[in-house]
């Protein structure tokens, strides 16, 4: 049994979707949350900084002294994947085990992937898709403006700018005849209905943040490093930008209320 809690970060909030099935699955685990929300989104940045930034936020998580670190975001996850390997406890993004979930789950071996532009410049879903399916055919979605969307608040599944922007992305998507589209980003879950509209109910939806989630527990598992106490586990939450309103936003990936007080860190130092 480890009672240590397990780090989580992501460049948003959207990582909060990763952290509601964590608790659902692992309900006596300690959860230590951080969205870099001072320098979202992180997709439209070069690798190298992508990188310097997941070394900082796994570095703030490291210091909180977390037995296990989740990249719940994308673009980290296929833009710099490697950042992980160097950590001396166990880690996994959200890359892997999605596609896994893709392959397993395809009937016709079309699999769509939406992401953030610099998720799909890296190509990482293609590649991982394609080496546990080498026939699997594989098409691939830049979607900028999602994130900037649902950070926004423009989440309900009747929002017409939401639903113009996100038909206007998947139609050639649609024209594809997928039969199983991975949600790249941890923040597209939130408009899931929108996008489960657009692409219809034959398309499987992949998301990320819950396979991560599922991921993380298979690891715990196997290292022997799951808390089986029978206290219920404690969320914790700082982020880089402004603390107020938060809890509003934050709830609504999180699928619940948020409790207790929201904490700032100051990037700059880690």
């Amino acid at each position: 049994m480890n009672q240590k809690a397990i780090g989580v970060f992501d460049s948003g909030l959207g990582g909060l979707t990763a952290v509601r099935e964590l608790c659902r699955r692992l309900p006596h685990e300690d959860i230590i949350f951080f969205g870099d929300t001072g320098r979202v989104p992180y997709g439209s940045r070069s690798r190298e900084v992508i990188r310097k930034y997941a070394a900082q936020d796994m570095r703030f998580l490291q210091n909180n002294d977390v037995k296990m670190i989740i990249a719940a975001c994308g673009t980290v996850s296929s833009a710099a994947a490697d950042v992980g390997d160097a950590l001396p406890l166990p880690f996994t993004g959200v890359v892997i085990p999605a596609s896994r979930a893709a392959a397993e789950v395809s009937r016709s071996g079309r699999i769509g992937v939406i992401g953030t532009a610099a998720t799909i410049a890296s190509g990482a879903y293609r590649r991982e898709i394609s080496r546990i399916n080498p026939d699997a055919q594989i098409f691939e979605q830049s979607c900028p403006l999602f994130v900037p969307l649902v950070e926004g608040g423009f989440v309900d599944r009747g929002d017409p700018v939401t639903r113009m922007v996100a038909e206007r992305y998947l139609a050639p998507l649609r024209e594809q005849k997928i039969d199983t589209l991975i949600l790249g980003c941890t923040h597209y879950p939130i408009i899931a209905g929108i996008i489960r509209d657009i692409m219809g109910s034959a398309v499987t939806l992949i998301d990320t943040g819950a396979e991560a989630a599922r991921e993380a527990e298979r690891m715990l598992d196997r290292l022997g490093l799951k808390n089986d106490s029978a206290k219920p586990g404690r969320c914790s939450f700082y982020v880089s930008d402004r603390v107020q309103g938060f809890a509003a936003l934050g709830s609504l990936f999180l699928g619940r209320e948020i409790d207790g007080e929201v904490l700032h860190v100051d990037v700059d130092t880690l």
